[in-house]
């Protein structure tokens, strides 16, 4: 059976810090499940200072839309990041109601399996009305895709400061 965790908050609030101290409480040998695009030198760089900070102990998968193609019965993975998956679909095609259903789809054929998974995601609404129609768009996409993962989720963390506060 799947246990899901989910960890939100704002940027550099110590989401992933804390989702990979709590995958190496649970494990010895977590897995890295990361969904990012490298879209330039900038994005290039902070992603390989995350490689490094996290060490040898972690398995890295390196994965833009199809989390569930990938067999992790048994192990204890983050997921970092729904936003930047969620962007992968969104970019095919710019249509909410089509990624949100793929989205969906997707996560629910990834938590069947039987492993402990820790979705790392960002609260994207907190701050103003973007001025921007997609980027209103994608957070409505990214408010209503975490709701579905927080709904499936045993446990749900709320990262404000670096500091971790239990929601569910």
């Amino acid at each position: 059976m799947s246990k899901v965790i989910l960890i939100t908050g704002g940027q550099r609030s110590g989401k992933s810090g804390h989702a990979e101290q709590l995958a190496l409480s649970l494990t010895d040998s977590p897995v890295y499940l990361a969904t990012a695009h490298i879209w330039d030198d900038e994005f290039r760089e902070r992603v390989r200072r995350h490689q490094e900070r996290r060490g040898q102990q972690w398995t890295n998968i390196e994965e833009e839309r199809y989390l569930s193609r990938h067999d992790l019965t048994g192990r204890v993975v983050v997921v970092d990041c729904v936003t930047l998956w969620l962007t992968n679909f969104f970019f095919d095609n710019n249509d909410v109601d089509q990624t949100l259903t793929a989205a969906k789809d997707e996560f629910d054929r990834l938590t069947r399996q039987d492993a402990t998974f820790i979705f790392v995601t960002n609260e994207i609404g907190l701050g103003g009305v973007s001025d921007n129609a997609l980027q209103r768009q994608f957070t409505d996409l990214e408010g209503w895709m975490n709701q579905h993962i927080a709904q499936q989720a045993d446990e749900v963390i709320l990262m404000v400061s670096g500091i971790p506060m239990k929601i569910k």
